[in-house]
C-alpha cells in the first residue's frame, strides 16, 4: 500500500518540491495550498498528487482538509508542517501586526496543523511528524530576531513533543533545518523590506546595509528546494529518525557551535525523556 504524506505550504519552494518528489516515488501526497485550482492545474498532473486548501492560520480550513483526507484514508504516515515565511525587520521597527502575522503562520500555523492532523497520524503503525524550521531556529541572527524567535518556538514545541510522542504513539518527530534556499522565500523577504519603506534612515541603516551585502556574498550559491526534498525523502526512510537534521553542509557549518555535542538532538531529548518520564 502506498504511504501517505500531508504537506502544508506546498504551492512553491520546499513544499512543492517535496510533493513532486514523493509523488514520483509512489507516495500518495496531499499538498496544502491557498490556491487549489491554480496549483492543481500547474502541478497536479501526477495522479497521486492532490492539492487541498489549507490555510494554516485558520484551524477550520485545516480541519476541513483533514476531514476530506479521513474520508479516503484511515491514517497518514507523514505530516510535514512546512508552511512559513521570513521577516527582516528589527524589533523596534516592526509593527505589532506584522510580528503577529509572523507568529500566526510560523508558530500557531504549525500548532494548528499538528492538532488537525494528529488523529490520522496516530492511526499509522509508525507515524512521522516533521516541521521546517531553519538554522535560524538554532542560531539568532541580526535583524532576524522576530523570524528567529518564531523558529526557536517551533524548535521548542517539537523537541517537547518528541519526548513522549515516540514511546506513547510510535510517532517520530524531526525538525528540518535548512540554510539559505534558492526559492522566492529570500526575494519575498527583501521585497517586503522595499514595500515597507526600504532601508530606513535611522540608527539601524548601517546594520541593514552590512547584513544585506554579506548575505548576498555568503549565499551566492544557495541550496535548491529540490535538494532539500531529497533530504526529506532520505529522512523518512531512515531506520532511526533524528530529532534535528540540517539540509546542507553550509547549514551544518553555520550551527556547529550549537550542535557539536549532540548533532542529531537525540541524546539530549532521550535524556530528558529518561529524567522526566522514566522511559
Amino acid at each position: 500500500m502506498n504511504k501517505i504524506i500531508v504537506i502544508t505550504g506546498a504551492s512553491s519552494g520546499i513544499g512543492l518540491a517535496t510533493a513532486n518528489l514523493f509523488a514520483d516515488n509512489g507516495w500518495t501526497v496531499y499538498a496544502g495550498t491557498r490556491h487549489v485550482e491554480r496549483d492543481q492545474e500547474l502541478h497536479g498532473s501526477r495522479p497521486n498528487l492532490h492539492f487541498l486548501e489549507m490555510e494554516v492560520t485558520q484551524p477550520a480550513s485545516l480541519e476541513k482538509a483533514f476531514a476530506a483526507i479521513a474520508n479516503k484514508h484511515d491514517h497518514i504516515d507523514v505530516l510535514f508542517a512546512n508552511a512559513g515565511f521570513g521577516y527582516l525587520r528589527t524589533l523596534e521597527q516592526a509593527a505589532f501586526e506584522e510580528i503577529q502575522g509572523v507568529f500566526d503562520t510560523n508558530v500557531y500555523g504549525v500548532m494548528h496543523t499538528i492538532r488537525a492532523g494528529l488523529t490520522l497520524l496516530r492511526n499509522a503503525e509508525a507515524g512521522h511528524l516533521v516541521a521546517t524550521t531553519s538554522v535560524g531556529g538554532l542560531v539568532g541572527q541580526p535583524l532576524n530576531e522576530i523570524y528567529c524567535a518564531s523558529k526557536f518556538a517551533v524548535e521548542g514545541l517539537l523537541e517537547s513533543l518528541a519526548t513522549y510522542y515516540k514511546p506513547t504513539f510510535n510517532i517520530d518527530v524531526t525538525l528540518l533545518e535548512p540554510g539559505a534556499i534558492a526559492t522566492n522565500f529570500t526575494s519575498t523577504v527583501l521585497s517586503h523590506v522595499e514595500q515597507t519603506g526600504g532601508i530606513r534612515e535611522d540608527a539601524y541603516k548601517p546594520v541593514f546595509e552590512n547584513y544585506i551585502s554579506t548575505f548576498s556574498k555568503r549565499n551566492s550559491v544557495p541550496q535548491t528546494s529540490e535538494s532539500v526534498a531529497e533530504v526529506m525523502l532520505e529522512l523518512v526512510n531512515m531506520e532511526t529518525k533524528p530529532l534535528r537534521i540540517r539540509t546542507s553542509e553550509q547549514a551544518e557549518a553555520f550551527v556547529r557551535y550549537k550542535v557539536q555535542q549532540d548533532p542529531s538532538g537525540l541524546e539530549g531529548m532521550l535524556n530528558t525523556r529518561r529524567l522526566q518520564l522514566n522511559m
